[in-house]
């Protein structure tokens, strides 16, 4: 029987059993998420990833499959604005310090600039209070300093 016969044959016998042939083939979301997560957070993501794999390897799964190989590498937006949106988000939710570092550095990592990263941090201040936007801030001080990036403060109008 030829690897196609074979191939659809399983995929009748999985459908019959209500498995879907696609879950067992290689899964494309597995290798955009991984490229995506590592273009974005070098090896940091990764990291992430694997300090789950203890005790709760699923998450780290979801999190490569998900957010990085469904969301982040979607076409319609660019990384550098996707990275933008996720920093004012963990900036609201002023819970996620480590998060939000690694996503600075995923920002500069994709192109943004230091100080759009800043002028959407200070745009929080009005959304989710000055305690969210001073941690954001503390936390981009902190991945500035580690990579050795000065910022000029913007003239106040």
């Amino acid at each position: 029987m030829t690897l196609k016969k074979l191939s659809a044959v399983t995929g009748l016998v999985l459908s019959a059993i209500a498995i879907p042939a696609s879950a067992t083939e290689p899964d494309s979301r597995r290798v955009k998420g991984v490229e995506t997560l590592e273009r974005i957070t070098g090896t940091a993501g990764n990291n992430v990833v694997k300090s789950l794999s203890d005790i709760s390897p699923e998450l780290g799964e979801w999190i490569v499959d998900f957010a990085y190989g469904d969301v982040f590498s979607r076409p319609g937006v660019a990384l550098c604005t996707r990275e933008l949106a996720t920093i004012a988000a963990l900036t609201a939710l002023g819970n996620a310090q480590p998060q939000l570092k690694v996503h600075i550095e995923g920002a500069l990592n994709v192109g943004c600039k230091p100080e759009e990263i800043v002028e959407i941090i200070i745009q929080m201040a009005v959304y989710a209070g000055f305690p969210s936007a001073l941690n954001g801030i503390s936390a981009a001080r902190e991945v500035f300093a580690k990579r050795g990036i000065k910022i000029v403060a913007a003239p106040s109008e």
